[in-house]
């Protein structure tokens, strides 16, 4: 099998995975495990405890269309975003909205989100929470992060939360991003990062790499990715306490002794 075809069998596992998400989140079904990273519950209390675990406010989750936050993601990368009003953001894998809808709060009616997601069902579900929650400055555009439909030179930042583990081509991600980003513009991104070498009998589990494990680069390694994208004032700033809630995403597995949440934060220069 060529490299191109492993990374596509992978794109496409986690695009089946997450389209199960969503389609369970409609239906009101639950999904996966109360706490896991990539398919959480239609139960609204069980999201609140699980947002709150990862940053967010009652009142972000107040703020958002009923059905835009589902619980995912493993950080809340608006903690290093310093949204202004009137930017331009671009939300890398975007699911229902959720960080969206709270980023387009920050940069105001003068300002424009832009979510970007793979997966067709989530960006059927986020458009509707864009009607429901009448935020026209915000849109959402299907593609994949590596390649993203958007021209160059657009976002004053990117945000993401605990999406580019799941992504094959990492190094590509970062060239896509920096690509799309203004001069001086900013990455702020919260993400699931590698601790220690993982073993093999992980990193080929589909299901911890759809449940953002599996995927978790090596510190150094994102590192020189994001040099190698050309950004600079790089900083990983690794969060000891998430070992908490990362080992109920696969109990018994013990990935928590090798992947925890880290905020990733770089530029790109003026």
């Amino acid at each position: 099998m060529s490299k191109q075809q492993e990374m596509d069998d992978v794109r496409q596992n986690v695009r089946e995975s997450y389209a199960k998400v969503a389609e369970a989140s409609n239906e009101g079904a639950c999904c996966g495990e109360v706490s896991s990273c990539c398919g959480v519950s239609d139960d609204d209390a069980i999201n609140t405890l699980i947002s709150t675990r990862l940053g967010y406010s009652e009142d972000d989750l107040e703020a958002v269309p009923d059905g835009a936050d589902m619980g995912l993601g493993c950080g809340n990368p608006r903690a290093i975003a310093s949204l202004q009003e009137g930017e331009v953001v671009v939300d890398l894998g975007s699911g229902g909205g959720f960080d969206a809808f709270l980023s387009a709060r920050e940069v105001g009616t003068t300002g424009k989100v832009i979510g970007v997601d793979m997966t067709p069902t989530m960006i059927s579900k986020a458009r509707k929470n864009a009607e429901k929650g009448a935020f026209s400055q915000v849109e959402f555009r299907l593609g994949e992060i590596e390649h993203l439909p958007i021209a160059d030179n657009t976002a004053d930042i990117i945000i993401s939360n605990c999406v580019i583990n799941l992504s094959p081509n990492k190094q590509q991600v970062f060239n896509d991003a920096f690509r799309i980003l203004k001069q001086g513009g900013r990455l702020a991104v919260s993400d699931v990062v590698a601790s220690a070498e993982m073993p093999e009998d992980m990193k080929n589990d589909p299901m911890l790499h759809a449940g953002c494990m599996a995927g978790a680069e090596l510190i150094d390694n994102l590192h020189a990715m994001l040099e190698q994208a050309g950004f600079v004032d790089i900083r990983i700033e690794p969060k000891d306490e998430s070992r908490e809630f990362i080992k109920d995403w696969a109990p018994g597995r013990g990935v928590e002794e090798y992947v925890l949440s880290a905020y990733i934060g770089a530029v790109k220069p003026a």
